[in-house]
């Protein structure tokens, strides 16, 4: 119980990476507000799972580009006192060649892959208290090792990735500690058909411990960089991807 007593906040968390991540936390003793854009079961079921295994958790809907529902959604901390934990993993994706990219895939990527998380953080810095934080940024091994049509996705995490750095050594004297996590190839529903066919078997055979990643893999790292046996770790950013290096294949 690593988290016993803790607050945590992890956005886009009604399935995938992100359910994954409240589950890891809500299991290791933190209550954990469980954000969705949309999928209001999906949260639901989220919800669920942590509290049938003894945990803490409710879900709130937020659209994390809109400043004013990632107000709303920080508000949702007020009855718990204070924050502990953060994590961004709200992202939206579109994989197309540069001639196919619209100017509204471009944007719709920037605004909830970083600007969501800036909106987030700077929600967060009003709710932690005088024992400092954790602020856990989901970004991808695609912002070092980007592949074919994923250049506008691949820029956003590797903005995720610059900003965790200087975001470090700017509250680092707040006693919040800011790091980013790396995920490899993962089954997602939302990467679900991506990696069908050739291409799929090419990623795994570039993946030394030989299979796609799962959530369940993600979300320990997640727990460790929100307990206090990470105090001494900031500004970093951590790849969990069963080995990969450069795209996979």
């Amino acid at each position: 119980m690593k988290l016993q007593g803790k607050v945590a906040i992890v956005t886009g968390a009604s399935s995938g990476i992100g359910a994954g991540i409240a589950k890891a936390l809500g299991a290791a003793g933190a209550t954990v507000i469980v954000n969705y854009a949309t999928s209001k079961s999906g949260a639901d079921a989220v919800v669920s799972a942590i509290k049938q295994a003894g945990g803490a958790a409710l879900a709130v809907q937020a659209d994390m580009s809109k400043a004013a529902d990632v107000a709303r959604l920080f508000d949702a901390v007020k009855p718990f006192g204070q924050l502990d934990v953060l994590v961004n993993n709200a992202g939206f994706a579109i994989f197309e060649m540069v001639a196919d990219l619209t100017e509204e895939a471009f944007h719709k990527q920037f605004n909830v892959n970083v600007l969501g998380y800036f909106l987030a953080i700077r929600e967060a810095v009003k709710h932690f208290g005088e024992s400092g934080g954790s602020i856990i940024n989901i970004s991808s091994i695609l912002s070092t090792d980007p592949y074919l049509a994923s250049s506008v996705y691949a820029a956003t995490k590797g903005a995720v990735d610059t900003m965790t750095f200087a975001l470090a050594r700017e509250l680092g004297p707040r006693r919040i500690r800011v790091n980013s996590i790396l995920p490899g190839h993962t089954n997602t529903p939302a990467t679900d058909g991506n990696f069908a066919g050739e291409f799929g078997e090419k990623l795994i055979a570039g993946t030394p411990l030989g299979r796609f990643g799962e959530p369940e893999d993600i979300a320990p790292v997640a727990v460790f960089l929100a307990s206090d046996d990470a105090h001494w770790v900031t500004g970093e950013s951590l790849r969990a991807s069963g080995g990969v290096r450069g795209v996979g294949y």
